[in-house]
């Protein structure tokens, strides 16, 4: 499966989450094992009204949703990988007015349970450069996920997310 064919299945996944529609969430890179989303920040995200700070609820939402959908990076065949278990360790708060960014990996695929990692990040302005590398961790996290099986997931389902191509 090429880099295209994943970013497609993962943006109509995206697509098919009420609340990932709801948080604007969108795809900005999909590759084998690894996966990009990108949280818009918008006034209905704001934790602190004081301070316009996101939400961590926003944030961990965000990080579970790259989590369970690197999955479809890392897989051939589509299924449904509900989520075990999320550790979020939170870092700094989110600055506001800026785009939250989680970049998640599978760093194990087993028959019944997928391993992942994730980062929450913002860009640092150019008078920031806080990091060498031009990012703020705003949160890391690591999930564990069960495989149901391709047969447990309903085939129009399958079909919505592959495009009718497995």
């Amino acid at each position: 499966m090429n880099d295209e064919i994943r970013l497609n299945r993962v943006t109509r996944f995206i697509d098919t989450l009420k609340q990932a529609k709801e948080l604007g969430l969108s795809v900005i890179e999909a590759r084998e094992g690894s996966l990009t989303l990108c949280l818009p920040y918008s006034d209905r995200i704001i934790g602190n009204p004081d301070t316009g700070v996101i939400h961590g609820g926003a944030i961990t939402t965000l990080m579970d949703t790259t989590s369970g959908s690197v999955i479809l990076c890392a897989l051939d065949e589509f299924e449904l990988c509900p989520t075990l278990d999320l550790r979020v360790d939170y870092m700094r708060p989110a600055a506001p007015h800026k785009p939250v960014y989680a970049r998640a990996e599978t760093y194990k695929v087993t028959r019944n349970i997928i391993f992942t990692r994730c980062e929450a990040y913002q860009k640092c302005d150019e008078q920031e450069g806080v990091e060498l590398d031009g990012i703020e961790t705003i949160a890391n996290c690591v999930g564990t996920f069960m495989r149901i099986g391709q047969e447990a997931t309903p085939k129009h389902y399958r079909d919505l997310i592959t495009g009718g191509v497995q």
